[in-house]
């Protein structure tokens, strides 16, 4: 014998609400869905996981003024400065030695082979051994452009946080394209 649709529907609801009533009397219909949408379906509810987060130390090297500014007058084959700001605030200034490699709008040129780079850019791309050290206007551009850098799988990476504004007010000096 076939059982209807609402009468299964009903004994299951009945014995769901044994649970948390307690009792099996019917109820209104009402009543058992006041019940059910009270208690929720217990499988789809998360699972309560304790988490605890710990600070970590950063993963870039960080440089001050004075270190850029050493950098900047004694060149390495070992470390690259690389402005991530856009063309034309690159043409206003940057810091000297520094190749301009302007993140916001090419956001994929790091992950570019290397003929293809050279062409687009017009330097070659950072070897693996190189250090890499990122900088833009603020700090924001230029740790963007350092997580990219490890996700390709750059290890000796380097960030001057106080940028290009922190060179400016320390007076550091400019190069022009």
């Amino acid at each position: 014998m076939a059982v209807s649709r609402s009468l299964a529907a009903s004994a299951l609801i009945r014995s769901a609400c044994q649970i948390c009533l307690g009792k099996t009397a019917p109820r209104p219909a009402s009543q058992r869905l006041a019940c059910t949408q009270q208690r929720g379906n217990r499988a789809l509810r998360p699972a309560f996981t304790p988490v605890r987060w710990h600070s970590a130390p950063p993963q870039a090297t960080t440089y001050d003024f004075g270190q850029m500014k050493e950098f900047s007058k004694t060149p390495s084959d070992k470390r690259i400065l690389i402005d991530v700001r856009e063309p034309s605030e690159y043409a206003a200034g940057y810091i000297p030695g520094a190749q301009n490699l302007p993140i916001k709008s090419q956001p994929d040129a790091i992950f570019l082979p290397a003929d293809e780079f050279e062409d687009k850019f017009g330097f070659s791309k950072p070897q693996a051994d190189q250090e890499v050290v990122f900088y833009c206007k603020s700090g924001v551009r230029s740790s963007a452009a350092a997580n990219l850098a490890r996700q390709v799988g750059y290890s000796n990476v380097a960030e001057y946080r106080g940028s290009w504004l922190d060179w400016e007010k320390n007076g550091g000096e400019a190069s022009k394209p």
